[in-house]
């Protein structure tokens, strides 16, 4: 069903989406903080993220209709991946450092959507494109030990989760919301749990420590239900830049609860990152096709 538009009930949703996966990678740093392994931490994620997801779907007696394996396999190994990485990150450099370099993903999925969409790239989103990396250069600052090595998994974090950005657009319209949600946090299970084994990362956490991981799951899925209703609300040149703020999130929870502040040097990098995506998201509105 098509919503009316609604700007401040979307940029709400929005507002609320970015506070909740600030509060996610919080939540991911504690659990790291508390010795389980990033592995583990993405697998009680998407456990516990299926776990709402699928008694939402029961309760509304959701039925899939064919969903296209293939397509959601990619995208939930490209998201595993991206989130893994994000994870493993934030055990070095500040949770803000983490978070605006992944907002390179959208310059990530830019470049990807040349090969593989066929997408032409004009010289604003180039230019958009070129001030984003400039800034993610800033904050790998080269040289300087557990900072670079946190800033290189969150590089790698921010491109796996282009590939996901670009491989989701074959499914958006086509499926869902609640189906995607589904099917996605199915396979990220899967795909979790599978590591975990085979790499025989898993302990038995301590009772506040599944706490945590379950209030993380709950969070990233309604997250993920929060961005959703936003995007149904208004378009997303308008929405998208409201989920700039995770960073002032993320920032907030680093500082109250592990006193970690942001640095000028990540002051400067984060606000060159948005300065480049926000540049692209207003390119992005511009180049979309108006209806008749």
């Amino acid at each position: 069903m098509t919503l009316e538009p609604a700007p401040l009930a979307s940029a709400a949703f929005m507002l609320t989406a970015a506070a909740l996966v600030a509060g996610t990678t919080l939540l991911a740093k504690v659990a790291g903080e508390a010795g389980l392994h990033p592995l583990q931490i993405s697998q009680g994620r998407f456990l516990f993220a299926f776990i709402g997801i699928a008694t939402t779907a029961f309760i509304l007696r959701y039925r899939l209709t064919q969903p296209n394996l293939p397509i959601h396999a990619a995208r939930s190994l490209a998201g595993w991946l991206g989130i893994t990485l994000t994870f493993a990150a934030i055990q070095f450099i500040p949770l803000a450092d983490a978070t605006a370099i992944s907002f390179l993903n959208p310059v990530f999925a830019m470049l990807l959507a040349i090969p593989i969409l066929g997408e032409k790239v004009g010289p604003w989103r180039w230019l958009a494109a070129a001030i984003a990396l400039t800034g993610g250069m800033i904050l790998l600052r080269p040289g300087s030990g557990a900072l670079e090595a946190g800033a290189l998994l969150a590089f790698a974090a921010a491109f796996a989760m282009g590939i996901e950005v670009t491989v989701i657009k074959f499914l958006t319209g086509r499926e869902r919301p609640l189906q995607i949600l589904f099917v996605n946090n199915a396979m990220g299970l899967t795909i979790a749990t599978l590591a975990v084994l085979a790499t025989g990362v898993w302990t038995l956490p301590a009772p506040s420590t599944w706490a945590v991981l379950a209030a993380l799951g709950g969070m990233m899925a309604l997250a993920q239900s929060c961005f959703i209703q936003s995007l149904r609300r208004a378009d997303a040149s308008f929405a998208t830049p409201f989920f700039y703020t995770t960073l002032v999130f993320a920032a907030l929870y680093d500082g109250v609860v592990f006193g970690t502040w942001p640095s000028p040097t990540s002051a400067l990098g984060a606000g060159v990152i948005l300065a480049g995506g926000a540049l692209l998201a207003w390119r992005e509105g511009r180049l979309k096709p108006r209806p008749e």
